[in-house]
C-alpha cells in the first residue's frame, strides 16, 4: 500500500485523452484508496461529463484551440488561454498538488505550466508517435514523460523517456467473455464473420459514407456489420438502411456502451487511428483497418497508423481513399484468414500491458522523490 497523495491530472477533449486519464487515476486508488485526485479539463468539452461520472472532480477551463483557419478569432483564444492560465494558478494554489500530470487536450497546458511554475514535479503522458505541440514546450520542465512509441528521442530528452503504452479500459480485457455471448449481444450469428465499424462518439463522416454507399454489396456478401456511426450521423445511417430493407445483418447504433463485447465479436475493426482506440486493439490482438482523420494536429494519426502499418500489424487506408477503397479493402481481408492471423499476431506484439499501473508508480516514485 503507498501513502497517500494528492495528484491534479489535466487534459482531454476526446475519448482518447479522457478514457486513460481515468485509467490512471483508478490505478492510483488502487494503491493508494486515500489519495486525493482532481481533474482540470475545458469547459464544455467531453471531460466535464465523463470525469465526474467516473467520480472524480473537476474544474473547468475556458481555454480552447487555435482557429488556423480565421486568424482574427485568435484574438479570443488569446484572451481565454490568459484567463485559463490565472485559474490554473488559482487550482494549484489551492489543491497543493504532490504530482501534476499531463494526458493531452487543452487544459494540460495551462495546468502544467502553473504547475511546474510552483514547483511541483510534472510528468507528461504522451500517448501518439509524434509528439504534440503542447507537451513538446512543457517537456523541459517535466520529470518524467510516459510515451507508447519507441523513437520518442526525436521530440523528447531521452533521459526523460519512458515507454509504458498507453493506459486503456479495463473492462475491455475481461477473458471470461466468449464469441456466442458477444455476437448474442448483437442479434448476430456467432459463426458468420463479423467486421465493427467504429465511427467516434460524434460520428467519423468518411467512415460513415463509406458504409452508407456499400450496404448492398455488405448484404451479398454475407459478412455481418457492427456500426457505430456516432450521434451526428444517425439519421443518415438509419435511412440508408432503411432504404435497403433494413437488413439484418447490419447492426447500427450512434454509440456502443459495450464496446468489450463488440470487440469480442468483431473478425476485423475499421477506425480512426487514435492513440487510445490503437492501444486497445493492440491488447486485444484485433486485426484492424486504420483510416486516419485528416483534421487532427500535425496530422498525428497518419503517423500512428503508418508505425503500425509499416510492420505488417495494420492496414491503412487513406481518407481521401476511403470511399473507394475502405468497405471493398475490408470484405475482401476479412476472408482472408492468414492475413487476419498475421494482422492479429504482429499488432498484439506491440501491446504494452498494465500501462496504467506502470504509470502510477511513476507518479508515487515522483512524489515520494519530492
Amino acid at each position: 500500500m503507498r501513502r497517500a497523495i494528492r495528484v491534479l491530472i489535466s487534459g482531454g477533449g476526446t475519448g482518447g485523452h479522457i478514457f486513460p486519464a481515468i485509467s490512471i487515476a483508478n490505478a492510483i486508488k488502487k494503491e493508494s484508496p486515500g489519495s486525493e485526485i482532481l481533474f482540470v479539463g475545458a469547459e464544455n468539452r467531453m471531460e466535464m461529463e465523463k470525469v465526474p461520472a467516473a467520480g472524480y472532480a473537476i474544474k473547468g477551463l475556458p481555454v480552447s484551440g487555435f482557429n488556423r483557419s480565421n486568424l482574427l478569432a485568435n484574438f479570443k483564444v488569446l484572451w481565454r488561454l490568459g484567463k485559463s492560465l490565472r485559474m490554473a494558478r488559482r487550482i494549484v494554489r489551492d489543491f497543493h498538488p504532490d504530482v501534476a500530470v499531463g494526458v493531452g487536450g487543452y487544459a494540460s497546458g495551462p495546468t502544467l505550466w502553473a504547475a511546474a511554475r510552483r514547483g511541483v514535479p510534472t510528468l507528461i503522458q504522451e500517448q501518439n508517435s509524434y509528439a504534440g505541440v503542447t507537451n513538446k514546450l512543457l517537456a523541459s520542465k517535466a520529470h518524467a514523460i510516459c510515451v507508447a512509441y519507441d523513437g520518442m528521442d526525436r521530440f523528447f530528452p531521452a533521459d526523460k523517456l519512458i515507454l509504458t503504452g498507453n493506459p486503456v479500459r479495463q473492462d475491455l480485457c475481461d477473458d471470461r467473455l466468449s464469441r456466442d455471448e458477444a455476437s448474442a449481444f448483437f442479434g448476430l450469428d456467432a459463426h458468420r464473420k463479423t467486421i465493427l465499424l467504429i465511427g467516434g462518439s460524434l460520428g467519423a463522416l468518411t467512415l460513415n459514407t463509406s458504409v452508407a454507399e456499400f450496404i448492398p454489396e455488405i448484404v451479398k456478401s454475407g459478412v455481418q456489420l457492427i456500426w457505430q456511426c456516432g450521434k451526428r450521423f444517425d439519421e443518415r445511417a438509419q435511412a440508408a438502411l432503411a432504404a435497403a430493407g433494413n437488413p439484418s445483418c447490419i447492426k447500427q447504433m450512434p454509440f456502443i456502451a459495450r464496446m468489450d463485447l463488440a470487440y469480442k465479436a468483431a473478425d476485423l475493426v475499421i477506425s480512426r487511428a487514435g492513440a487510445s482506440s490503437i492501444s486497445e486493439l493492440c491488447l486485444l490482438g484485433k486485426p484492424v483497418i486504420l483510416v486516419p482523420s485528416p483534421n487532427v494536429a500535425e496530422d498525428h494519426q497518419t503517423k500512428n497508423a503508418e508505425a503500425l502499418s509499416s510492420q505488417g500489424a495494420a492496414i491503412l487506408v487513406r481518407d481521401s481513399e476511403a470511399r473507394q477503397r475502405l468497405m471493398p479493402c475490408a470484405l475482401s481481408v476479412i476472408h482472408e484468414e492468414d492475413t487476419l492471423l498475421s494482422m492479429s499476431r504482429k499488432i498484439a506484439s506491440l501491446a504494452q500491458r498494465d500501462s496504467a499501473a506502470r504509470i502510477a508508480d511513476i507518479i508515487f516514485d515522483i512524489a515520494d522523490k519530492k
